[in-house]
């Protein structure tokens, strides 16, 4: 059943009082036409609730924006939102097409630091971000009682001599609810094994990241990346307002997740205001945190993935990264939604210590 406005509805109770779904929860396809963003599809998801985000199929049905009541999810770059045609594999040169958002997909080969693996250049975090969907479908109806708006559809990510990936996503949500759930299957489609490595950077901004925010996840160990997050690293889980001159520091977090589900928050107390998230941590065993407090660069990431971020010529070597074998396919699921009161946040840390089962966090 629908909660809306502090009670349920069914389906019944609510068609009595309106004309078409549309007048509570919308899902609305349209093209954006200014600077490098012009021609690049999306599509508008509002629950009714007061949360809302925006999906880009051009851009690998990642998610740009996300709001609730009005209020920010996620950190927006000042390199905004441009053209797959402007992606640059090389280098560092992907950051010049990063528009934060709630969600920027890394993979579907590789991602994290440029390397070279098996002599070939890598750049940061892959090309599928930079990659069209193709056989895009909208939807919108009832199960029950349950009203679902959403979007599907596939990403293919292959080169002639080379790995042949198909990834085919769905985000959806619900009329009255304040979160959205992403379901993802990667394919290979080809006829040899492929390496496959996924990470969902996703990046919070203001006002969930403020001076007093802080990271709710039940981290068995936290390890710094380098000796930039070494300086600092008791802090890891505390920000400040925004510091010139900040470099990011990274830390890498083995999450407790009874019974598979693993889960993680960012959270301002002085709004009662967060974004959470929960995944699966047999599909995503590795959750890295971004800690990025520069002036303008003001953004955590907390990203599951499949592998850590120190490039793919470290993970094949340290025996993490995956082959995909012809016809075989990986999947994942995420939850990524607001908390929009102390008591959801208390909530949410209750349940996040539970999981560490009376085990402290080390950090390591």
């Amino acid at each position: 059943m629908a909660q809306l406005f502090g009670k349920k509805w069914t389906r019944k109770q609510l068609m009595e009082r309106i004309g078409n779904p549309g007048q509570i929860a919308t899902v609305r396809p349209h093209t954006l036409t200014n600077g490098k963003a012009k021609g690049v599809s999306a599509v508008e998801f509002s629950t009714g609730s007061g949360f809302r985000f925006t999906v880009l199929p051009d851009r690998a049905l990642d998610i740009c924006a996300a709001e609730y009541g009005g209020r920010s999810l996620c950190w927006h770059s000042t390199a905004g939102v441009t053209s797959p045609h402007d992606y640059q594999p090389e280098g560092l040169e992907w950051l010049y097409s990063f528009f934060g958002g709630l969600l920027t997909t890394c993979g579907l080969t590789h991602f994290g630091a440029p390397c070279v693996d098996e002599g070939k250049p890598l750049g940061l975090h892959g090309r599928v971000s930079s990659t069209p969907a193709e056989e895009v479908s909208v939807e919108s109806g009832w199960q029950g009682d349950d009203y679902l708006i959403g979007v599907r559809g596939k990403v293919i990510e292959s080169s002639v001599f080379g790995p042949k990936l198909c990834l085919t996503r769905s985000i959806f949500a619900f009329l009255g609810q304040k979160r959205l759930f992403i379901h993802d299957e990667v394919a290979n489609i080809g006829f040899a094994a492929a390496p496959h490595m996924m990470l969902y950077h996703i990046n919070l901004g203001f006002p969930v990241v403020d001076a007093g925010s802080r990271l709710i996840v039940p981290s068995v160990t936290v390890t710094p990346r380098d000796a930039e997050a070494e300086d600092g690293k008791k802090q890891y889980a505390s920000f400040v307002a925004p510091t010139a001159g900040w470099k990011e520091k990274c830390y890498f977090h083995d999450v407790a997740a009874p019974g598979d589900q693993a889960m993680a928050a960012v959270v301002n107390p002085a709004l009662g205001f967060g974004a959470y998230m929960l995944y699966k941590k047999s599909q995503l065993p590795q959750l890295i945190e971004w800690k990025q407090m520069g002036k303008g660069d003001y953004v955590v990431g907390v990203e599951p993935g499949t592998n850590l971020v120190r490039g793919r010529d470290r993970e094949r070597a340290e025996g993490r990264l995956r082959m995909l074998q012809p016809g075989e396919t990986a999947t994942y699921d995420l939850e990524l939604g607001a908390l929009i009161s102390s008591g959801e946040i208390a909530a949410f840390e209750k349940q996040a210590k539970s999981a560490l089962r009376g085990k402290k966090t080390r950090i390591v």
